[in-house]
């Protein structure tokens, strides 16, 4: 089924609605993809969701990403929505500074997005402003860090029960 939305006229549409909210639009692989500023990503995800053209109402995904070297925008919140009525995607994304990597939670519009912001907080450190119950999900409570942060070496040079021989190289 082909959509009846294109990517032009709904990025056109979020943006008569948020103005300079909308950091950025791009389209790679056709799929419409629009930076979001942080503080206003919760008033975008429930207008596009209520709007009775758009009816993007499917949270397909929420993740963290960790972006040591770009300062200021250590951490970028990435979330997939899909409009079932329109056969519609669209990606949006918001970037949080490593002093303050939190955004406002999504729970109080979709149920699903729980165990994602639970998760992303487990791996990333990411923090959900409003969410009911944010605490560690698959690692252990007393884990100190943040496991998919890229801050830690991936493999200790120190060790000596390895042999490289074994592993290509």
């Amino acid at each position: 089924m082909e959509s009846k939305l294109t990517n032009e006229g709904v990025a056109a549409r979020i943006q008569e609605q948020f103005g300079t909210a909308v950091v950025s639009v791009e389209m790679p692989y056709d799929m419409l993809t629009m930076e979001i500023a942080a503080d206003q990503m919760h008033d975008v995800i429930e207008w596009i969701k209520s709007d009775a053209e758009l009816q993007i109402g499917f949270l397909t995904l929420l993740g963290g990403v960790h972006y040591p070297n770009d300062k200021g925008r250590e951490f970028a919140m990435v979330y997939h929505l899909h409009s079932w009525t329109n056969n519609f995607r669209i990606r949006l994304k918001a970037f949080l500074t490593a002093e303050n990597p939190s955004i406002a939670t999504l729970t109080d519009i979709y149920d699903g997005a729980n165990w994602m912001e639970r998760e992303t907080y487990d791996f990333f450190g990411i923090h959900f402003d409003g969410h009911p119950n944010l605490v560690r999900i698959l690692n252990e409570d007393t884990m100190d860090y943040f496991p998919m942060r890229k801050e830690y070496h991936l493999e200790d040079a120190t060790r000596e029960d390895k042999d490289d021989r074994y592993f290509g190289r």
